[in-house]
């Protein structure tokens, strides 16, 4: 059910971006920088939570800037696909600010006018893709968010920071240019619109367009978003990894990736739909295909010593099960692929945040230096404990209501083999995410640790970390919330 033109879509968009000029403005003044960039994260927040009842009472949002052509606009909605996303990012950036602050200040860190506002611009960015009504919009917005992270990422402003963001750059606007471009404008030839359809069934293209063509966009739409960090194209996200630990936290679980695989599912069901998939046999091929990227980036993580590095494999791995879901075309499974980009973003945002407190406090970046560590950081430890708990899909966090979905909806499909590679992805995200945790808290300390008596990280840093951890059970416990608009998507 539709409802009149709704100024609030164009009050969630500009927000962010007047908090990036806010920050700028303020600059020289790090108090009242910092108070900037809390104000235009708290309005952002509150103006998405006010659709909220009315998205969840079946109403879809709509605001239109302007037109260009007859079915190309630069227009904007919300439903409850975008809900799940923008009430995600929104509330995280909220509580990312006030860890950024801390981290940022503990070490120093230079340029942190520049950070803030392009963590805000980013933001806008990922606002934008989450209430885009159409390919158009979410190709610009896209674009933004690939555009104002690259300073992010090269934040350092040494070698290996800028190899990073060239890498970064040039596999997401390769991908995106060389892709998605000539994918939207021959769907805007076929079809006369780029306009979302109105449900997860119905697609956008005409019945008359012959299915070699269907499949060849629909390759490019699943490439093309390289944010998604779907194999081979993931190869930018472990490459970021040189960034500063909140930019981590915001390409790992609020922005980057999370725009990524949000984009791809939008297209998957608001372009081809659900029908059409069925009709051309395009769900379980693409549910394999992901399945390799979840099973090999568990592999690789499990090799990786450096914290952030295993913890870039494992994104790798997660971002797919959201692509797994939808790809089974069952009710069961989108629900549960859809909750995971909360369940993940919770999860990966407090391991992401663990591991910059666990620098701060102690310059450590290997997991084999940080042997004894959760005895004297038991508050960090201990939300990077729950945090794995989820990403493994143990109860009663987050992530196991989103892959015992999962589980029911590979049922639903009769695929045995996507069972098995659920199943194996669980052991392997365990046999990663275990062994940290059991040497923080039980094995002895590291050479030279034995005379160090280090403590936890600032509190502007364990609150926020500590608050998504208890959230991640939350959502485990209660996950009515996020669930009731995962199940409208595909009722």
């Amino acid at each position: 059910m539709e409802t009149p033109s709704d100024l609030r879509l164009l009050l969630a968009v500009l927000a962010p971006l007047a908090g990036a000029g806010l920050v700028m403005a303020t600059g020289k003044r790090p108090n009242l920088r910092e108070a900037c960039s809390f104000l235009a994260a708290a309005t952002l927040f509150v103006v998405v939570a006010s659709m909220i009842p009315c998205v969840r009472a079946g109403h879809t949002l709509h605001f239109t800037l302007f037109q260009l052509l007859p079915g190309l606009s630069f227009s904007l909605r919300a439903d409850a696909l975008s809900m799940i996303f923008a009430v995600t990012a929104s509330f995280l950036w909220v509580l990312t600010v006030f860890y950024s602050a801390g981290y940022m200040r503990g070490l120093g860190e230079h340029a942190q006018t520049r950070f803030s506002t392009c963590f805000a611009l980013a933001l806008f960015g990922a606002i934008g893709c989450a209430f885009s009504d159409n390919l158009l919009t979410l190709y610009l917005f896209y674009e933004i968010v690939s555009i104002t992270t690259y300073p992010l990422v090269a934040h350092h402003q040494d070698e290996e920071g800028y190899e990073g963001g060239r890498k970064y750059l040039v596999y997401l606007t390769t991908a995106a240019k060389g892709l998605i471009l000539p994918a939207m404008v021959l769907i805007y030839v076929l079809s006369g619109t780029l306009d979302f359809a109105t449900n997860a069934h119905a697609g956008i293209l005409p019945a008359n367009v012959h299915n070699g063509v269907i499949i060849i966009l629909y390759v490019c739409c699943l490439l093309g978003f390289a944010k998604n960090a779907v194999m081979p194209l993931h190869h930018w996200l472990p490459g970021a990894m040189v960034a500063p630990t909140p930019v981590s936290a915001l390409l790992h679980a609020v922005a980057v990736v999370k725009v990524g695989v949000f984009s791809t599912v939008r297209v998957m069901l608001y372009v081809f739909g659900v029908d059409l998939m069925d009709r051309l046999h395009l769900g379980m091929p693409t549910a394999y295909f992901v399945s390799i990227t979840i099973l090999v980036g568990s592999i690789i993580a499990l090799s990786k010593d450096d914290l952030k590095a295993r913890l870039a494999y494992s994104t790798v791995s997660q971002l797919s099960y959201i692509i797994l879901g939808v790809a089974l075309l069952t009710p069961t499974a989108v629900a549960g692929g859809l909750f995971h980009i909360a369940a993940h973003a919770f999860a990966k945002i407090t391991l992401f945040f663990c591991a910059g407190a666990i620098y701060v406090a102690t310059h450590k970046k290997k997991i084999s230096e940080m042997n004894g560590l959760g005895r004297a950081m038991p508050f960090t430890f201990g939300a990077f404990a729950l945090a794995s708990l989820s990403m493994i899909g143990a109860p009663p966090v987050g992530g196991f209501v989103s892959k015992l979905y999962l589980f029911v909806g590979a049922l639903d499909a009769g695929s045995l083999g996507i069972l098995v590679v659920l199943v194996a992805s669980s052991l392997l995200n365990a046999a990663y995410f275990a062994p940290v945790v059991y040497q923080a808290f039980f094995g002895p300390p590291s050479a030279g640790d034995a005379d160090q008596h280090y403590q936890e990280a600032p509190l502007a840093m364990l609150v926020p970390l500590c608050l998504t951890a208890v959230l991640s059970v939350v959502i485990g416990i209660c996950p009515d919330f996020f669930m009731h608009f995962a199940q409208a998507v595909l009722p």
